[in-house]
This record gives structure tokens, C-alpha cells and sequence, in this order.
């Protein structure tokens, strides 16, 4: 089931008395020894396990799928139906708020049973029907409960397929398995786009017909997902081997033990810092509009502006997923949110060159590089096995839920005030609450119950 990490032919000394997994930060095992890391430092030798690449696989087809969509989605209700930045708002709202009411249904589905793999295809089956379904609603109200629906399906599944990857991952490669998965999803996300633009400019009816092969793309996603993810995956250890967690009692599936979890200083501290900073996250589609509106970009050329944080998204992912590992993925997290706040400065500036949209979108990719995959990355070493979907869904439901509000307001403010007044907003609550994060630092060492803690595990 899993590509176990490189061993030297040489026998590896006795193992001390402190197990692998629950070792000291800084201690050096035998199992260290024999692979030859330098003390303290995380290893990242040996090949990405075989469910990562294959929920890799999953996720670049899904996301051809779904970013062709969105590519073209702000333009189609903001400039095809007329909708104003408020209306645009409430509905990127919902296409992001729903996603956050059942991110807990699903980890909790998932945990029960060790149903990770069922959840996770009803979620993106579920996704994949809904692309033709906008081909038939026109209106708002409509169209808003088509959205919540899709992202109803990503909801469920977004958990699950994370646990997957933390399970089958050895806990100090876990910020690189999470990099090369981002890595693949973000090549579809540099696809989809593109796909959309050359459909727009040879169909007639160009909307229809993006939406019409999005469903077919979505439809080989969860084809994959079916036959080539593994049912049941059992925790990796640090050498690499397959072996199952010491769960307690207590940390045994249920809706009780899920949210008890926020009882782990280190995951109640991750979860705030998610929330604190979504509120200052503006929703990727305003990016793109706040860039067509300065540069003054013509519609049809719309749909090429996420390419750009896509590009650097994949360029990024695993070095800085890898650079986490090493160094502490707490501050790699909070750093990708420097970069954020250096693309609201570019976009207020007076700067108005070539190079401007290349900046920004390099800014905007490099924050998903280091924040994405790593956030999961550094959850998943407080949530024992057993809750290991639903852990990671109560981290990605606070920030999912702190965006939905985020994209709400700045519409909002967006509406009443223009938009400059909007962003300039946004970034001095994003500096606001990066000072707030960084009180808020969970303590490194404070390390959770044992049940959850693993060596190498750097919040």
C-alpha cells in the first residue's frame, strides 16, 4: 500500500528505550542514525507514499474541473448577470461558507469506521454533479444553492483526503506529502484555467460549453478516486513502516471526542490563528477583480489571471512544504501571510507597469504555497489516528468559516466605500491579525496528549 522510505543495507543499532514516534525534539534515534540525519533535524529521504500520489492524481483532475468554473465564474455574474460587488460577495459567501458547515459532518463520517476513502468520493461525486446543473439556473437564488451544493461536496470531502495523506505519511516528511499533493491539485489549477480560456474563444455559446466539460473532467476525478485509493491506510511511522497510533479511550470516534479536541493547547491555537487570519484573506476572485479593474484587462483575457498564482503555487509547494519540515511549520505558515499582505500593498500602490500583475500573483501563489498543505501538515501531528479527519476538519471549518465572513464584508465595503477603501481595510486587519497569531503561538513545548504527538512535529 505504501512506498517505504530508503533503508542503508546496514543493520541500525539497537533501539533505545524512546520509541521513533515519541522521541524529544533534538533526540537522535537509532532509526536517525541509520538513515544519517544531523540531530534535530527532520528526515525527507525516501519516496512520496504511493496514496499521496494517487489522491494527487485525484485532485489535478478534480481541479481542471472546478477551476474552469471558477476562472470564469466572476466574470459570468458579475459582467453576464449584472450582479454588483455586494451580490458577488454573498454569493462567494456561500460558495465558501457552506464548505465550512460540513467540513465537521465529514471528518466525523470519515473517523467512523475508518471511512475516509467513501466520504471523500460521495464528496467529490457529489461536486461533479452539480457542473451541469449550471447550465440550467440563471438567477441568483438558483445559482447560490447550485454553489452551496458544490461546496457542500468539497466540505465532505476535503478532511478525509487530508487524513489519507497524513496517515500514509511518515510524520517528519508530512510537510513534503502534503507540498506534492498541493503540487498536483495545483497543476490542475494551472490547467483549468487555461482550458476555459481556449473553450471561451472557440465556442459560441462558451459558457455552457465550459461548464458541459467540466461535469465530463469531474466525472474521470472520482473514476480515478474509485480504483486506485486505497480503502485503509494505518499511520506511517517516522522510518516509514505502517503502524497504528496509541489512541486513549477518550479519542475514540465521536461528535463529543471531535470537538474535545480543542482541549489540545497546540490544535486550539492553530485553529484560532486559521480563524484570526481568514478574516483578513480576501476571497481569490476579488483579487483577480481588483487586478482586471487596475490594469484594465479585457474580459477575455479574465480567465488567465489565477494561472499566475497557480504557477507559483506549484512552483513553491514542495520546496516550501520541505523548507517546513526543516525549520517549523508554524513559521513558514505565518510567513506565507507576509507575502499576502505584500500583494494588498502592490495592488494599492501607484505602481501600474507590466510587472505589477506578475508580482501580485507570484505574492498570491507563494501565500497558498506556504499555508495550504502546511497548516494540515502541522494539525495533523496534535489529533490522534482515530480523529484524524475530524481534527484537521475543525482547523479547515474555522478558516473556512472566518473567509466566508471575510468575503461577505469586503463585498460589502467594496459596495459602500469603492474598492481601495475595501482593501485597504483588508490589509490592515491581515497586519492585525498576523500580530494577534503571533501572541497567540502555540507554545512549542506544549505538545498535546501523547496520543497525538509525534516526533519531528514543529508547530
Amino acid at each position: 500500500m505504501y512506498v517505504s522510505e530508503s533503508r542503508g543495507s546496514t543493520p541500525a543499532a539497537p533501539a533505545p528505550s524512546v520509541a521513533p514516534d515519541t522521541a524529544a525534539p533534538g533526540t537522535t534515534t537509532a532509526s536517525d542514525t541509520a538513515r544519517g540525519p544531523r540531530p534535530g533535524r527532520p528526515s525527507a529521504a525516501g519516496p512520496v507514499a504511493s496514496t499521496v500520489l494517487a489522491l494527487g492524481a485525484v485532485s489535478l483532475i478534480t481541479d481542471v474541473s472546478s477551476e474552469m468554473v471558477t476562472a470564469v465564474l466572476p466574470l459570468y455574474l458579475v459582467t453576464g448577470l449584472g450582479l454588483s460587488p455586494l451580490g458577488f460577495g454573498l454569493l462567494d459567501g456561500v460558495y465558501n461558507g457552506f464548505s465550512a458547515l460540513v467540513r465537521l459532518v465529514g471528518g466525523h463520517l470519515a473517523d467512523r469506521g475508518g471511512r475516509h476513502k467513501s466520504v471523500a468520493a460521495l464528496g467529490y461525486g457529489l461536486s461533479a454533479l452539480c457542473k451541469p446543473l449550471l447550465l440550467a439556473v440563471h438567477t441568483l437564488p438558483l445559482i447560490g444553492a447550485v454553489l452551496a451544493v458544490d461546496r457542500t461536496g468539497k466540505g465532505l470531502r476535503t478532511a478525509p483526503r487530508d487524513a489519507l495523506i497524513s496517515l500514509s505519511s511518515a510524520p517528519r516528511a508530512r510537510g513534503r506529502a502534503f507540498g506534492v499533493h498541493r503540487a498536483m491539485d495545483t497543476t490542475g489549477a494551472l490547467l483549468g484555467p487555461l482550458v476555459a480560456f481556449l473553450i471561451l474563444r472557440q465556442a459560441a455559446e462558451g459558457y455552457d460549453a465550459v461548464f458541459t466539460v467540466s461535469f465530463c473532467v469531474a466525472a474521470v476525478g472520482v473514476v480515478v478516486l474509485l480504483l486506485f485509493v486505497p480503502s485503509h491506510v494505518r499511520q506511517a511511522s517516522a522510518t516509514g513502516a505502517s503502524t497504528p497510533l496509541p489512541d486513549k479511550a477518550t479519542d475514540r470516534p465521536s461528535l463529543k471526542a471531535a470537538v474535545g479536541l480543542l482541549g489540545r493547547r497546540e490544535l486550539r491555537g492553530l485553529t484560532l490563528c486559521a480563524m484570526a487570519l481568514g478574516l483578513a484573506t480576501v476571497s481569490d476572485s476579488f483579487v483577480y477583480l481588483l487586478l482586471q479593474r487596475r490594469l484594465g484587462v479585457p474580459d477575455r483575457w479574465f480567465a488567465l489571471l489565477p494561472l499566475g498564482t497557480a504557477a507559483a503555487f506549484l512552483l513553491l509547494a514542495v520546496p516550501l512544504g520541505r523548507w517546513a519540515d526543516r525549520v517549523g511549520r508554524w513559521r513558514v505558515f505565518v510567513g506565507g501571510h507576509f507575502a499576502l499582505l505584500a500583494a494588498y500593498g502592490l495592488l494599492l500602490g501607484q505602481l501600474r507597469t507590466g510587472i505589477l500583475p506578475y508580482a501580485v500573483l507570484a505574492l498570491h501563489g507563494a501565500f497558498y504555497a506556504a499555508t495550504d498543505g502546511v497548516l494540515m501538515a502541522a494539525a495533523a501531528g496534535s489529533v490522534p489516528e482515530s480523529l484524524r479527519s475530524s481534527g484537521l476538519a475543525l482547523v479547515q471549518t474555522g478558516q473556512a468559516a472566518a473567509r466566508f465572513v471575510c468575503s461577505i464584508g469586503f463585498g460589502a465595503a467594496w459596495t459602500a466605500f469603492g474598492d481601495r477603501s475595501a482593501l485597504s481595510g483588508a490589509a490592515v486587519a491581515l497586519a492585525l491579525s498576523v500580530v494577534l497569531s503571533l501572541r497567540l503561538r502555540p507554545s512549542p513545548t506544549d505538545r498535546g496528549a501523547p496520543a497525538g504527538t509525534e516526533a519531528g512535529e514543529t508547530a
